[in-house]
């Protein structure tokens, strides 16, 4: 057994109870969770850090330095036959080798070994040697010692020096104390046993009650844990030893106790951790419902203008019929006889001039109307915004980010708005069809206009032929045939330009109604654009709500781990 072990479960729990300690208090900063300075870096490193104090007590050359050595595996003391120790000698961890003369009666030593980080050790001088002070020194030792070990030769374990000592000490520290025989590979067990039985008696006398006695051979010890010989190092009485400081000190009840109590406190405080992200959460769900508000109330607002679609649909048939009586008028001037009689010879397109004349007339007029819807939306979305901040503020604690500011997105959305309309109601009127009755009508109307242009040339030239040849009368008869014709035609193109006006005219209105419902769905689809882009101007929101979250999973499962761990501690100990 080497001294690794020393403590091997109780340095586990304590390992493990400082990591969770550091954990919560990580975790608390956090979460700005208050917690009491119990926690605290000092007060871990005061109840958990602060290592085993040993001292060693006894009478010169009673194998004290030996026994130290023996106890660690290593040659920490000198030893000699002549004292060696001539002043209280305190050896601790430091990273490099150095000695430091505290006063005439004390020295520390710092020795880059691992089980000194967990393991101070006190040497002292003989409780029967000359040297003046050390005594004092000693008592301060043994009154905050973890154990005391008062060291007996086995050839004389009765000094009354050392004895001295131990009379001296307060009952209270009577139960840090074990006595240890010294050299017993000199003595037969029986012998041993008559010794301790013959220790028990005056131990009795002295203090009242009798420390476990341990009879070991240091030297035999040392050098069987060097060579790795597990029966001489059992033959040395010092796995009894070691198993006493293993179950009695290390993992004493008041050292339990200290881990115990910091595990407690560890409990309290992740309750309070688990309130604080609970406390969070909660207040991260209710900004979560406070957004989900604001949306509602955009949609409350976006439905209360499609409610007023009727209103809006009323005044778009309003310009529809406007519209289709200026462009009737219109087509009433291009079916001038004059220019359909033209147009016979060029080729006729008044249809589809007709139908680009009225789909764009129509949608600059209803752009305008949306235009004006635009302006009425965007004034009641800035209203909304500019109520909206200190709202924002009371419930979420961040202000509104106007990093684009809002004006301009409105003025977006609106242009994209117009723009929807303007194209949804092309789309309608070209869904309409309006210029097919309108072609057919003018396709007969040219038929029969080519037909009496074609009658009137036929006889105006029969009529110069035979005024070639000398006819007299025929050419004049064949003029007024022809002119006959000319005024037909005239007649025809007025009459059927009233006709063909008059039932395009009617055509359009009729369609009116059909082209405001077929817009009420693209007018439905536009608002709703609208405000989404408007919805949009709360992703500032929505941003930090997602940070917040984003921010809270990861220290829950911190918490989660932290409270697992500590469950574990409490189910090992």
């Amino acid at each position: 057994m080497n001294q690794a072990n020393f403590g091997e479960r109780y340095f586990a729990s304590r390992e493990q109870i400082s990591q969770v300690v550091n954990g919560i208090t990580e975790l608390a900063r956090d979460t700005d969770t208050p917690l009491e300075d119990l926690l605290s870096t000092t007060a871990l490193e005061k109840d958990l850090g602060t290592p085993f104090l040993f001292v060693v007590c006894g009478e010169v050359n009673a194998g004290k330095s030996s026994l130290i050595n023996g106890l660690f595996g290593c040659e920490l003391c000198k030893v000699n036959i002549l004292p060696e120790t001539d002043r209280v000698i305190w050896y601790r961890h430091g990273a490099v080798p150095r000695d430091i003369d505290t006063s005439p009666s004390l020295k520390e030593c710092f020795q880059p070994i691992d089980f000194l980080r967990d393991f101070n050790l006190i040497d002292t001088p003989g409780t029967n040697s000359a040297i003046e002070g050390h005594q004092e020194i000693t008592q301060r030792f043994l009154s905050i010692a973890d154990l005391i070990l008062f060291v007996f030769p086995v050839t004389n374990p009765w000094g009354v020096a050392t004895w001295n000592l131990i009379s001296a000490l307060p009952q209270e520290r009577h139960k840090r104390v074990a006595y240890i025989i010294q050299q017993s590979d000199q003595r037969e067990a029986a012998d041993l046993k008559i010794i301790a039985e013959h220790m028990s008696e005056l131990s009795i006398k002295k203090i009242g009650i009798v420390p476990p006695i341990f009879a070991v051979s240091a030297k035999n010890a040392l050098e069987a844990k060097r060579a790795g010989a597990s029966r001489t190092l059992e033959e040395s009485g010092f796995p009894a030893l070691e198993d006493f400081i293993n179950r009695d000190v290390c993992d004493s009840s008041e050292r339990r106790a200290a881990l115990i109590s910091l595990r407690s406190h560890a409990s309290t405080d992740l309750r309070k951790i688990e309130d604080r992200i609970e406390e969070k959460t909660r207040t991260l769900g209710e900004q979560n419902h406070f957004l989900s508000s604001l949306e509602d109330e955009i949609d409350a607002m976006r439905e209360r203008l499609v409610a007023r679609l009727p209103c809006h649909l009323a005044e778009v048939a309003e310009v529809f019929e406007r519209e289709a009586v200026c462009v009737t008028r219109s087509l009433r001037k291009w079916l001038n006889p004059f220019l359909s009689v033209f147009r016979v010879f060029i080729g006729d397109r008044t249809g589809s001039r007709i139908e680009s004349l009225f789909i764009d007339r129509l949608r600059i007029a209803v752009e305008a109307v949306a235009e004006s819807d635009g302006a009425d939306i965007v004034a009641a979305c800035r209203s909304h915004w500019d109520a909206l901040d200190a709202r924002v503020k009371e419930a979420i604690g961040s202000g509104l980010d106007e990093q684009e500011p809002i004006d301009k997105n409105l003025a977006q959305a609106r242009r994209r708005f117009v723009q929807s309309i303007g194209r949804a109601a092309h789309l309608a009127i070209n869904n309409l069809h309006v210029r097919k009755e309108l072609e057919a009508d003018l396709r007969r109307r040219n038929l029969a206009l080519k037909s009496f242009t074609a009658s009137t040339l036929i006889f105006l030239i029969v009529g110069a032929t035979f005024g070639i040849f000398g006819f007299q009368s025929l050419p004049t008869i064949f003029c007024y045939i022809a002119a006959l014709f000319a005024v037909g035609g005239a007649l025809i193109a007025l009459v059927t330009r009233r006709n063909i006006a008059r039932d395009f005219q009617s055509s359009l209105l009729d369609t009116c109604g059909a082209f405001a419902e077929t817009l009420r769905a693209d007018y439905e689809d536009a608002l709703h654009i609208f405000f989404q882009d408007y919805t949009s101007c709360l992703n500032s929101i929505r941003k930090h709500l997602a940070k917040q979250k984003i921010a809270i999973e990861p220290k829950l499962t911190r918490w989660q781990q932290l409270f697992l761990t500590l469950k574990s501690i409490e189910q090992d100990s």
